[in-house]
């Protein structure tokens, strides 16, 4: 298939190829005052920015908080613009207009190659599809938060809609002091002229409110206060001290609670049921049959007084449980399944650049070696949860999610409602990675609410629901050939995976109407592989599609969180074969990529790269670009009773423009601790279709006592930002896998890493 034909497929299977797309409307992402809350004696400007009577601002929040801090990113960009403080920025949930949607997001699925992407004179190609993708984004108005991208979506819009809102402000104010708005001057929210005159922003907000600015400019760089600057997390004391409300904090008067107990085998079924016994315990109300929705697995809710009472009566449940039609899934299968294609399909290709097939005919030798990644459960901290009510023809649900729209669209679906009988109250989030994509436990909650004559209901999963019944990070394998010169110079590069798609099957769960083909061609299987940016002449990256069976779903940096262990512990396999430093190596063959360059350079540099160690200790390096931004990491490894043990990590990030240098280093600490236990303990076994792994004892997390000490590096930046909260994992794992090879002399090409 032809590439260019091959994009248009695939922007239909993301629902961007839309019939009627070429006359779509360029829309502003500004909106009206009317999509904002109305507050007594607040004043809305547009859609994002409020003004209140004290002269504070309330920002429409379009993206959920799970710990990565963009409630405080989000607010710092309106402060800088307002020339606000930023404890003056309030927030209230956005609602559910598609300005809020993410445009970034689907813009950054497109395939492209990175080299392709960047600067100003990109080939046509990609010109057209982050048009043409733009553009139906807007429209749709899909709001997500993922992808390492709210601030990147953000960055415009937001900036925009601040500046607009001060510049009504501001020429409302020489309105009415019959002055030139040049003449006035803004400091911490007050307005101020050398005639004496001044006021703060609630002053002049009903008369800015039907005004449109002669003169909208962005602030200046070199202007800023806040943006660039560290600051304290706005979220954080309402964390510290107990008054944060997430999903499982929800508490509402009457509220009911149920827990789950759902089909052992993945995509089993309920060939019969006893609930005697439950109905019998105390505080227990009644058992609600669950009809699959959404991905979710067939099952039960016990319903009662308190989750407690709930969790043991859904234990109680005598059921008899059936297999699926195809037969109990099987890891040990699966992964032989995964070789067996590896080698007999051809795969899509994602890049090809020269000849491979012509270097690999004349290398003096080739090293060629295969990869290996398992399947991964989320393990979010605060596990699967909502609360629903279904009264009086009106749906409400108190969600931990990051997909409301999605949420909103499977409770009305779930309901029979229309989706303006809907409203959804998004709560901060214990933890996210992707597993909060899905809206599998929202549909649940609203059966069980449908149930209980208009009373609320609160739906908690329990560890074991949660571990066994997840959307997997899909398990993958990988062949990794290149060809090498008499000389010893590598001359080509040919890497081919094999392993299911995410995105067609989220889009199947939860954007049904927007959904393609499931074989349609998905980044997310190749990014980390066909992107890479070290300049071998012939270059060669295929992917295989194939259908396990395995529910999967994003998982913290998707496909970049295996392929770049894949890759980079092969470019140090090949820095071994050509007896070249793994780091002179890699610069080397980044002539042309000076970011990545810089970037790998900062993270040696400050890790000492090349001087002594202490006895026993050895150091791993791995480059990698993943959501925009560049991080390379350093690992100081050694071996404690048998097992590594890592005691120190450097970051070094190029992220574009950074918001908050604080939350930066946050997310890379949070990066290599999440990327740590996946490297040395994430597995996810299936046999006869149920997960083996079910709680911490059998899928553990990197302890206290065993987590390293992380210093980031930041490389300065006047490019637009980029992501933060995924690119600090995928090195993590192949530059501990490096480590070790440099500590024991042995080569793991499976995850997760042994001693």
């Amino acid at each position: 298939m032809k590439r260019r034909t091959w994009l248009l497929s695939g922007l239909g299977a993301t629902g961007a190829l839309v019939v009627g797309w070429g006359v779509l409307p360029a829309r502003s992402r500004l909106g009206t005052p009317a999509m904002m809350l109305p507050t007594q004696g607040d004043v809305a400007l547009n859609g994002w920015i409020k003004v209140r009577a004290d002269g504070g601002v309330t920002l429409a929040m379009h993206r959920s908080e799970m710990g990565q801090g963009i409630h405080s990113a989000l607010a710092m960009l309106v402060a800088e613009e307002m020339d606000l403080p930023l404890a003056r920025i309030a927030l209230e949930q956005a609602g559910m207009d598609s300005i809020y949607g993410n445009v970034a997001m689907f813009v950054g699925s497109l395939p492209f190659h990175p080299m392709d992407s960047e600067g100003d004179k990109k080939p046509l190609l990609v010109q057209t599809g982050e048009w043409l993708v733009g553009k139906v984004a807007r429209e749709l108005g899909i709001n997500a938060t993922g992808g390492s991208s709210s601030v990147a979506d953000a960055w415009a819009p937001l900036r925009q809609a601040a500046a607009t809102a001060r510049a009504s402000l501001l020429e409302s104010a020489a309105a009415q002091w019959q002055v030139a708005a040049s003449d006035i001057k803004v400091k911490a929210g007050m307005l101020s002229h050398a005639s004496g005159k001044s006021g703060h922003y609630g002053e002049f907000a009903k008369a800015a409110a039907g005004r449109t600015p002669t003169a909208v400019v962005l602030k200046d760089p070199s202007q800023w206060t806040l943006i660039g600057q560290p600051a304290l997390r706005t979220d954080v004391p309402s964390k510290t001290n107990g008054t944060a409300r997430f999903g499982i904090d929800v508490r509402l008067p009457g509220m009911l609670f149920a827990s789950l107990r759902q089909a052992p085998m993945l995509g089993g079924a309920v060939q019969s049921v006893d609930d005697k016994a439950a109905l019998a315990m105390p505080g227990i109300e009644r058992v609600v049959p669950l009809t699959p929705v959404a991905g979710s697995s067939a099952g039960f809710a016990v319903v009662g007084k308190t989750t407690w009472h709930t969790q043991q009566a859904a234990l109680a449940l005598q059921v008899q449980w059936a297999q699926r039609g195809q037969g109990g899934l099987d890891t040990e299968r699966i992964k032989a399944e995964l070789t067996s294609q590896l080698t007999s399909e051809k795969g899509f290709a994602f890049h090809d650049r020269g000849s491979v097939d012509k270097a690999e005919a004349g290398a003096a030798r080739l090293v060629e070696a295969q990869y290996h990644a398992p399947y991964l459960a989320h393990a979010t901290m605060e596990p699967m949860n909502c609360t629903a009510q279904v009264k009086g023809g009106q749906v409400e649900v108190w969600a931990p999610t990051q997909v409301p729209g999605m949420a909103r669209a499977v409770a009305a679906q779930v309901a029979g409602a229309n989706i303006d009988q809907v409203t959804v109250h998004v709560t901060q989030l214990g933890g996210g990675f992707g597993r909060r994509l899905e809206v599998d436990y929202v549909a649940q909650a609203v059966q069980v609410a449908m149930a209980c004559a208009g009373k609320p209901v609160q739906l908690t999963w329990s560890r074991e629901e949660d571990t066994t019944h997840d959307f997997y990070r899909p398990m993958h394998v990988a062949q990794l050939r290149a060809a090498v010169t008499a000389q010893g110079t590598v001359d080509s590069l040919r890497i081919k995976s094999a392993g299911d798609a995410i995105t067609p099957r989220w889009m199947a769960r939860g954007l049904p109407a927007l959904s393609g083909p499931v074989d349609t061609p998905d980044k997310t299987t190749s990014e980390g592989l066909f992107d890479l940016p070290y300049g071998f002449v012939h270059q060669h990256m295929s992917h295989v599609a194939t259908q396990m069976g395995v529910p999967v779903g994003f998982w913290r940096s998707v496909g970049h969180s295996h392929n770049a262990f894949f890759s980079e512990s092969f470019i140090d396999e090949l820095a071994h074969e050509t007896q070249q430093d793994p780091l002179a190596f890699r610069a080397n063959w980044l002539a042309q990529a000076p970011r990545h360059l810089a970037v790998l350079k900062m993270a040696a540099d400050k890790a000492q790269w090349g001087s002594a160690l202490p006895t026993g200790q050895a150091r791993g390096i791995a480059l990698h670009e993943s959501f925009g931004s560049i991080v390379a990491q350093v690992v100081e490894v050694s071996l404690h009773n048998g097992a590594p043990r890592v005691h120190r990590v450097v970051c070094a990030i190029d992220c574009g423009t950074v918001i908050n240098p604080n939350t930066v280093a946050q997310q890379m600490e949070s990066s290599v601790v999440f990327g740590l236990s996946a490297a040395l303990y994430g597995r996810i076994d299936i046999k006869a279709g149920e997960v083996q792994q079910n709680n911490f004892p059998s899928y553990p997390m990197v302890q206290l006592a065993q987590a390293p000490f992380v210093q980031t590096w930041i490389v300065p930046s006047t490019r637009a930002p980029s992501g933060v909260g995924e690119p600090g994992l995928p090195p993590l794992a192949p530059a501990l896998g490096n480590a070790l090879f440099a500590l024991t002399g042995k080569r793991q090409r499976s995850l997760p890493l042994q001693a």
